[in-house]
């Protein structure tokens, strides 16, 4: 007994060690809630005091929203932004779910290349879509007559636009919702001989109907607050997203497009509770003695399914390819003959290729230093001290930037960062605001990923580290992180491709040398160069394609070198 009590650690030599960690994640935690507080509060805190102020700085309560409300023009925008985000969502939920549903309730062949054709529109600036329909459907395209009359500038194609845009965080969200099915109740429904109409109605809906919601609050939200597509393709049709637009860059009207972000901030906030309670709800079904639901082979069921897959991905790859040829026209639409002229960009924009250099110099930086910092974060959070204030409220600034549009936290930036009085104004224009902008604005879906990846490990790992009076920061890097690997993978490629292809957070917030290629889009749409533009854009695409490939070579190394104990 004597030899195995001097193999143990001493209980009073262990106890300091363990209140030493603590006192470590807990400074932790507290410096985590002063950054996401700085990023946050006190920008948006300063976009609200403008919203109640006049242009002498002084207070004037509501006088500014009720200028707003009487201002017929802004009634008009907020009414357009509301219906044609309600028609998109209505067009994109259901071929998003018969396209989830082909990929997860169906046996159709080559389901890696549809899931692959799905993730290009979010591999591409929002504008590319709207660039390849002008080449279609302008006043100029190809088949300019197909609208039966309608023009295409307008709510017509921003609707299109979106519901391509949209269309794959739909069917992400839907996927997710119908692969985690409850096999029994399909084997129930077949021992009752229910019809297959009847078990899709009874069984497979009720099932999704969270997933439903999740979707349709994602794209409705998506459209209601992007801002690429109504800019190139919107013609004179107003929306929120471009009046905040019209409002602080057009007029110098910083009040009033304070109080436009603020109107178009409801909506998102509202969707966002919605979606919260949604997804409660759906955890609240699932069941721990839950089968894997494994499809049988249905011909009429798979033959639908997979027409509908190739009708959708022809789409998607159709638009992206003609965005790719428009790029490569001479002179659209008196010369097309073939030629990479467009892709001089220094012919076309100030920047140049810098616009791109520098774009793959913010995304690069915001995945390098995000994905560590945000999964550190939210190790911190799973794995600390869970008393006091601190975890509630750090949890409760990692959730609120995914409710805020980027549009409106730009706008929220340049007041903050701009204003004379504040001594970090010099950052205003620079390459830093916009990484502390992207990294704040993409910052809440890391985080749940990262949190998800931590939940998936024992808490006995650093238990057992403690045991052996190993620093919890050394279990940390020796155990969590190479564990954990693929997740910090996959946050660092979604920080990379949102960094590339976002317009509306940074709209506000370049300067002379950190113009982006996305922004470049939109400057070189503005002046007619559509064909440069939708060269830039596919720049762009194929930067973030080459990214996700090379994540997909390395996820294979990451798996068999980091993984390998979960196949023992």
């Amino acid at each position: 007994m004597s030899d195995l009590a001097a193999l143990l650690p001493a209980p009073d030599a262990v106890r300091p060690r363990a209140s030493t960690a603590t006192r470590v994640m807990r400074g932790g935690q507290w410096l985590a809630l002063l950054a996401l507080g700085l990023a946050l509060l006190l920008p948006m805190g300063t976009l609200l005091s403008r919203a109640f102020g006049n242009a002498a700085g002084e207070f004037v309560w509501f006088a500014n929203f009720a200028a707003y409300v009487t201002t017929p023009s802004l009634l008009a925008a907020a009414w357009n932004s509301v219906w044609t985000a309600a028609l998109t969502t209505a067009l994109v939920i259901p071929l998003a779910f018969f396209y989830a549903y082909a990929l997860t309730r169906s046996r159709i062949p080559a389901k890696g290349a549809f899931r692959a054709a799905m993730l290009i529109p979010i591999l591409a600036p929002s504008l590319l879509p709207a660039l390849a329909l002008i080449t279609l459907f302008g006043n100029q395209g190809l088949l300019k007559g197909a609208l039966l009359g309608y023009p295409l500038y307008g709510p017509v194609g921003i609707i299109m636009a979106q519901v391509f845009a949209c269309f794959p965080h739909a069917a992400i969200i839907l996927a997710v919702a119908l692969g985690t099915a409850d096999g029994r109740l399909y084997e129930a429904a077949a021992a009752l001989k229910a019809s297959a109409f009847r078990t899709f109605l009874t069984v497979t809906l009720p099932q999704a109907r969270y997933g439903l919601i999740s979707a349709a609050i994602v794209v409705f939200t998506l459209v209601m607050t992007d801002f690429g597509v109504p800019k190139v393709i919107g013609g004179q049709f107003p929306v929120l997203a471009t009046d905040v637009y019209k409002q602080v860059v057009g007029q110098l009207d910083f009040n009033m497009g304070a109080v436009v972000g603020i109107v178009l901030l409801l909506p998102a906030v509202i969707a966002f509770l919605i979606d919260r309670w949604a997804q409660r709800q759906r955890e609240a079904t699932m069941s721990g003695r839950a089968v894997v639901y494994a499809p049988k082979p249905n011909l009429v069921r798979d033959w639908l399914c997979l027409l509908h897959c190739l009708a959708v991905a022809g789409v998607l790859l159709g638009l992206t390819g003609v965005a790719a040829w428009g790029s490569l026209i001479t002179f659209w639409p008196y010369n097309l003959t073939l030629t990479l002229a467009n892709y001089d960009f220094a012919n076309f924009d100030p920047a140049g290729w810098g616009a791109v250099w520098t774009s793959v110099r913010l995304a690069t930086l915001v995945a390098v230093i995000g994905a560590p910092a945000i999964f550190t974060i939210a190790w911190l959070l799973e794995r600390g001290p869970k008393g006091g204030p601190v975890p509630g409220l750090l949890r409760l600034a990692a959730t609120v930037p995914l409710a805020i549009p980027g549009l409106v936290l730009g706008l929220a930036y340049i007041l903050f960062f701009n204003h004379p009085a504040n001594p970090l104004n010099f950052f205003y224009g620079g390459l830093v605001i916009l990484v502390v902008n992207c990294l704040t604005h993409f910052y809440t879906v890391g985080h749940l990923t990262a949190v998800t990846a931590i939940r998936q490990l024992d808490p006995e790992f650093e238990a057992v580290g403690a045991s052996l009076r190993v620093p919890v920061l050394v279990t940390f890097a020796r155990v969590t992180v190479p564990i954990c690997l693929p997740a910090i993978l996959d946050i660092a490629v979604y920080l990379f491709v949102n960094a590339m292809t976002t317009v509306s957070a940074v709209i506000f917030l370049y300067g002379p040398d950190t113009k982006l290629a996305s922004i470049a889009v939109v400057h070189m749409d503005e002046a007619g160069q559509v064909s440069a533009a939708a060269a830039m854009a596919c720049t762009i695409l194929a930067i973030t394609a080459a990214v996700k490939l090379v994540q997909v070579l390395a996820g294979g190394l990451v798996d068999r070198s980091t993984q390998a104990w979960r196949q023992r």
